[in-house]
């Protein structure tokens, strides 16, 4: 069976960071899948389902409200390893082209008060399973150390 072009990336090697992860072609439509990645692989631990979950859901709606990028969502969610996720955009983007938008996420989700969207038994399988502090926790220190400063290294999969 053929290796899936993710798991050729090698996850030693692999920082925290914003990365193209595959481009597809759908009829003449370009989806790019990037790789958000908030945890290191292997080197830290991995994110709880918590945070994650509600970096899900504040991700989710903060993009799908976007002024700009909204009709270009296709999906933001969790990777099933927990250190990050995946944001699929109809469109030929590259890593540098969605920092911006990231940025404003991370900052959304950083600076979040409230009740967290979906997050009740009628829009959610597992309501319950949200941490917002460890969600803004994540998403300040993705802003200080990854999107503030970030260079080649954390845009571009390591050889």
């Amino acid at each position: 069976m053929k290796q899936i072009a993710s798991f050729t990336i090698d996850h030693m090697k692999l920082l925290c960071g914003v990365y193209v992860s595959r481009k597809d072609k759908i009829g003449n439509e370009v989806i790019t899948t990037f790789d958000i990645r908030v945890t290191r692989p292997n080197f830290e631990p991995v994110m709880m389902s918590g945070e994650i979950h509600t970096i899900e859901h504040l991700g989710a709606t903060y993009l799908r409200n976007h002024k700009d990028i909204a009709d270009k969502v296709i999906y933001f969610g969790p990777m099933g390893c927990r250190t990050g996720f995946y944001l699929l955009l109809g469109g030929d983007y590259e890593s540098k082209d969605i920092l911006p938008l990231l940025t404003e996420m991370f900052e959304f989700i950083r600076d979040f008060e409230g009740e967290i969207p979906g997050a009740t038994a009628i829009n959610c399988g597992n309501y319950s399973d949200m941490n917002l502090e460890l969600a803004k926790h994540y998403a300040n220190r993705f802003l200080t150390d990854v999107l503030y400063v970030i260079d080649e290294e954390h845009l571009i999969y390591p050889v």
